[in-house]
């Protein structure tokens, strides 16, 4: 039995930072919902390791390793997907990355990179891949945001600040690009088990602390992110723009 609202079959995916985590969820639920996959990061080995899993489960799936922060790595990776691989109907950009100090000590270097990998790629790849988009009438780009698109705690203010920016791009482009027939929208996952919160999730303190604070009183499997990007690729939400849609057991109900 097929859902057409949810069935992405036909349909090409960019997914950038999907070597690992969320990244690596949410591009097997696309291809398991009938995505063809482009799986992106800077890494070629843990990429050709990624893409084994897929071609073992028997779906299709293409590698793009070019460095999402570089504008002009950026063109050329996606001219390349457009003219060898195919067309990039859905866009998911996940590449990010966290860095943990008290504020007045947080290096001016790092708030740099994070600026990079976490805002200034979502508008390099998001470009690039809209150009195309354009010219076909149509695509879906989801950004993902964060719960710390909304909220703050301590060691973290320039990580809540791209977030913030991420949400807030993410409807400026539906603002723009919306007449052309594109859907563009983020998913905000709340606390997941990934590689980036590892250590978080070994702090019993943290864990304790965040139990308490979480409606769902646990932390979040990157398994439970798929629904909303299937959601937000498919038919299903073609009326949905600009919006951020948050995944995070409730955290972001109650003080």
């Amino acid at each position: 039995m097929t859902y057409p609202l949810f069935d992405l079959s036909g349909r090409r995916a960019l997914v950038t930072g999907s070597s690992q985590g969320i990244g690596l969820a949410l591009a097997k639920g696309l291809a398991e919902h009938g995505a063809s996959v482009v799986l992106n990061g800077r890494d070629a080995g843990k990429l050709a390791a990624a893409a084994r899993e897929f071609i073992a489960a028997g779906h299709s799936v293409a590698t793009a390793d070019f460095d999402v922060t570089d504008a002009q790595a950026v063109e050329r990776g996606v001219g390349k997907i457009e003219d060898d691989v195919g067309a990039i109907d859905i866009l998911i950009n996940n590449a990010g990355m966290q860095f943990r100090t008290p504020l007045e000590d947080f290096p001016a270097e790092r708030w740099e990179q994070l600026l990079k990998t976490n805002i200034s790629s979502v508008f390099y790849v998001g470009q690039a891949v809209a150009r195309h988009m354009i010219k076909r009438g149509s695509g879906k780009i989801i950004n993902i945001a964060s719960v710390q698109s909304e909220l703050a705690r301590p060691g973290i203010a320039p990580y809540t600040a791209t977030k913030g920016a991420v949400k807030n791009l993410t409807r400026g482009m539906c603002a723009d690009w919306a007449k052309y027939g594109l859907q563009i929208n983020a998913i905000a996952p709340g606390y997941f088990k990934t590689p980036l919160n590892q250590a978080l999730v070994d702090s019993t303190e943290f864990s304790s602390w965040l139990e308490k604070r979480t409606p769902a009183a646990r932390w979040g499997d990157v398994d439970e992110l798929v629904g909303a990007a299937v959601f937000l690729a498919g038919k299903a939400s073609s009326f949905v723009n600009g919006h951020t849609l948050y995944v995070d057991g409730g955290i972001t109900t109650c003080l």
